[in-house]
């Protein structure tokens, strides 16, 4: 995270990885000094696709102004994807202190609304849930979401962490389809409880904990063959060149999509 975006775009080339879901505050902070067709022969130039854009909050149970400069946040960051032809925004649920009875009905309405900005720039959205959350806190919630405001740009980010630290149920992994999958995240924890798990805590996938092999065998029974991305929130792993944790996270990646042959 303390890397700036040209960091990462050529940490991760000379790491091997030329696929990257970007981080949009970083990719905002550039474009204050970088011409959009500068940053485009850049990406270019290192080869590399940006296959996703993490993260929209604040879009689902926000009201009055604090709505709005939700929505105008959103549609410039749509106006981004659409420019660098990311085709997948992962947007979050908001946190809420209380569940109310208009929660779940203000969410469904401002996700369609948001579903239908999107499609105007073609971008998909994908919605994460958050495992310590106190709504949207799980897949089967989350998949709900997405039947319930039926956008065919709207589908689910599948974050591995969220699903074990939160309520998650193995039976929720038979509602995902092809349809509804938009973007799958991996990490893995190993020695923390679940109570305790923070994003701190994230290690490469297949080095700890996790049963990894039940959630990729769905993944390839629905013929899912979207981006997978790794996703180590880890301070300790920042201390290190980007080019080392993207080499370390792609053969850790490749190590377990291989065993699962």
């Amino acid at each position: 995270m303390p890397g700036t975006f040209v960091d990462d775009l050529t940490g991760y080339a000379d790491g091997g990885c030329q696929t990257v879901e970007v981080w949009l505050t970083k990719l905002e902070n550039h474009l204050l000094s970088a011409t959009a067709a500068d940053t485009q022969k850049l990406l270019d130039d290192r080869g590399i696709r940006l296959a996703a854009a993490a993260y929209q909050g604040g879009l689902l149970l926000s009201q009055g102004e604090q709505r709005k400069a939700h929505f105008d946040h959103f549609r410039r960051r749509l106006d981004l994807c659409q420019s660098f032809g990311i085709p997948t925004m992962i947007v979050v649920a908001d946190f809420a202190h209380k569940l109310e009875a208009t929660t779940l009905e203000r969410a469904l309405v401002s996700l369609k609304q948001a579903a239908e900005w999107a499609e105007a720039f073609s971008v998909r959205l994908a919605l994460e849930f958050r495992g310590s959350d106190t709504f949207c806190n799980c897949l089967d919630t989350a998949i709900t979401l997405v039947e319930s405001v039926a956008q065919p740009n709207v589908g689910i980010c599948l974050d591995l962490f969220h699903y074990y630290k939160g309520p998650s149920k193995p039976e929720d992994l038979e509602r995902l389809t092809l349809t509804n999958l938009a973007h799958v995240q991996v990490c893995d924890v190993a020695g923390v409880p679940r109570e305790f798990m923070s994003d701190s805590d994230r290690i490469f996938p297949g080095e700890g904990d996790f049963r990894l092999e039940p959630i990729f065998q769905r993944l390839r029974s629905i013929g899912y063959s979207g981006p997978v991305s790794v996703e180590v929130l880890n301070p300790i792993l920042w201390q290190s060149k980007a080019s080392q944790v993207a080499e370390l996270a792609m053969t850790a990646l490749n190590r377990l999509l291989n065993s699962l042959k």
